[in-house]
């Protein structure tokens, strides 16, 4: 009987394990796709703070934390699902992030101090795939900064507290750090930090007596891909517009014309500042400036000309180049000091331009800016003051050229009247100097033509004289050579009589050794034997025929043993 419940309440317990099992398998089972999120609902549970938007598990809302890819299983009763992508933050890209849950911000900031606080977090999101409840957390995608080859970026804190006057600012202060971000790709937050981007290299501001001083910074870019080129285009596209920006609000106080890229094209409407290509409409509204053409300069034109009174009171204009650097190590001060490069050389470098051409050019007179060696002088000092004076602020000059001098008509022409008489007295000397160089090089050119005709004649003599020569040489050569040849064929002989006597004298030689020792082995043979008829009969048995047969019988006792007992056999001589 108790083996029997046992039994039932096991096999209950295996129902209802089973029946689970299908339910949550069957209603409770959902499936989140590869870079997809769940954000979860709960319907049931404690009830959380006042004021949360998101609550933890166990709590009534909308969970925190979303789920990642994968099978889940919640019940449908006390959980509402909802399947989205997850946040894709693509190379080149950041996601900046406001929080909407946590501590609020203190009056004035804007920058959360760290997550558990409402607002914009001071990191970014970097490329990758991220799953953050879109209820509490607004993302909004941006464009990182790619500062090109030829370039830095000078960081500016947006937040914090203000760093003091003329130093730079620490982490958490507000203010320009002194440390600059070398060309590459950077994920900062824009909301916290502003990057400038600065030119480094050669830049040039040229002065034009009718159109005013030019600025022409570069805008070539150079990157290793074309997506790393369209971000560095976007970067110095928004540096443009804080140019622009700039110019267009103080137009009036600078005295600013406009600002215009080195490539434009007129047309029928009003110009316009280039795009992708320059171009016109009705409305003559001016677009934003753009670096979209690599080979292209952009140039800011500002009403500044070079002008100054001469030491004998005349009016001098004149054109100049200036070609100058900024520091790279000191970029971050000089932006901290005077602003970005238009405000350098609108602030710094044209004033430095204009002071110093009138202190230089008000001591020299109006012709000695006609004459070469004047304004040569003038342009040597000129460019050692600005070279001295910018050093001081970290400004590297490389050259300042003139171009153009504009003189008054009146001084001008008597000047040019004077130096061309001059001039064409100078020629008439040069003339007869020419006459008297070319008499002399026509004396010159007969003697060179006899020497000519002397040294062919001379040459001709040399080679006859170096023919003969050379066949003598040739026929002692051949004598010498059948001299040496007899003399070589009468060694030869001797050599070769050397040689028949000595064979002759060896075959002798080798017969008599031979013959010798055939006598010298008979005579030991002799010795050996001990007698002459033993050796006589040895040399008997030797010149018999291998043919012969000698038969031995047996006689029985008698005559035969007992005779080859005495040790030898009497053979008689055959008679021939």
């Amino acid at each position: 009987m108790k083996f029997n419940i046992i039994k039932s309440l096991l096999s209950l317990i295996i129902i209802v394990a089973v029946a689970f099992c299908a339910v949550q398998w069957c209603l409770c089972r959902f499936y989140v796709p590869p870079a997809y999120m769940a954000i979860v609902t709960a319907k049931n549970g404690k009830t959380p703070q006042n004021g949360s938007i998101l609550v933890q598990k166990g709590e009534k809302g909308i969970w925190l934390d979303c789920l990642a890819e994968g099978r889940h299983f919640l019940n449908p009763i006390n959980f509402d699902v909802k399947i989205v992508p997850a946040i894709n933050i693509p190379i080149g890209k950041v996601g900046i992030v406001t929080s909407k849950i946590g501590k609020p911000l203190n009056d004035g900031e804007i920058i959360a101090p760290d997550r558990s606080y409402q607002g914009v977090w001071r990191n970014v999101l970097g490329p990758g795939l991220y799953r953050l409840n879109p209820q509490g957390y607004d993302i909004k995608i941006e464009d990182a900064i790619n500062i090109p080859i030829g370039y830095i970026g000078v960081v500016t804190s947006q937040t914090g507290k203000r760093a003091k006057p003329g130093n730079f600012a620490k982490m958490g202060e507000k203010g320009i750090f002194e440390d600059i971000l070398q060309p590459g790709l950077y994920y900062i937050n824009p909301r916290a930090y502003q990057v400038n981007v600065i030119e480094i290299g050669m830049n040039q501001v040229t002065m034009n007596g009718t159109q005013g001083s030019i600025i022409k910074v570069k805008n070539k870019i150079s990157s290793a891909s074309s997506a790393l080129e369209t971000m560095s285009r976007n970067t110095l596209n928004q540096q443009q517009i804080l140019r622009e920006n700039y110019i267009n609000e103080n137009k009036s106080k600078l005295n600013i014309k406009s600002i215009l890229p080195q490539k434009s094209y007129k047309t029928s409407k009003k110009l316009m500042v280039r795009g992708d290509s320059t171009q016109s409409n009705d409305a003559g509204i001016m677009p934003k400036p753009s670096v979209e053409d690599n080979d292209t300069a952009v140039m800011y034109s500002i009403k500044n000309v070079v002008e100054f009174p001469s030491i004998d009171g005349f009016r001098i204009m004149m054109d100049m180049t200036v070609e100058f650097e900024l520091m790279p190590g000191k970029v971050s001060k000089i932006y901290m000091l005077y602003g970005d490069l238009p405000k350098v050389v609108e602030k710094i470098l044209l004033p430095q331009i204009l002071s110093a051409s009138r202190i230089k050019g008000s001591s020299y007179k109006a012709q000695d800016f006609i004459m070469g060696d004047g304004r040569e002088k003038f342009q040597n000092d000129l460019r050692l003051e600005l070279v001295n004076t910018m050093a001081k602020k970290s400004i590297i000059i490389h050259n300042a050229i003139i171009r153009n001098v504009s003189i008054p008509e009146n001084i001008l022409k008597p000047i040019q009247d004077s130096s061309l008489a001059s001039e064409q007295n100078l020629t008439n000397i040069s003339l007869q100097e020419t006459a008297k160089r070319k008499a002399e090089l026509n004396t010159q050119t007969a003697l060179i033509n006899q020497k000519e005709e002397e040294v062919s004649q001379e040459t001709k003599k040399l080679v006859a004289e170096i023919a003969a020569n050379r066949e003598k040489e040739v026929k002692i050569i051949e004598s010498q050579t059948e001299l040496e040849v007899a003399q070589i064929n009468l060694e030869k002989s001797k050599i070769e009589a050397k040689k028949e006597k000595l064979i002759g004298e060896t075959d002798v030689k080798a017969e008599f050794i031979q013959k010798n020792e055939i006598a010298l082995g008979t005579q030991m043979k002799a010795e050996a034997l001990g007698k002459l008829a033993s050796m006589a009969d040895l040399q008997l048995i030797e010149n018999l025929s291998p043919r012969l047969k000698i038969n031995i019988l047996h006689a029985g006792e008698g005559t035969l043993w007992t005779d080859m007992q005495k040790g030898s056999l009497t053979i008689p001589a055959i008679k021939k």
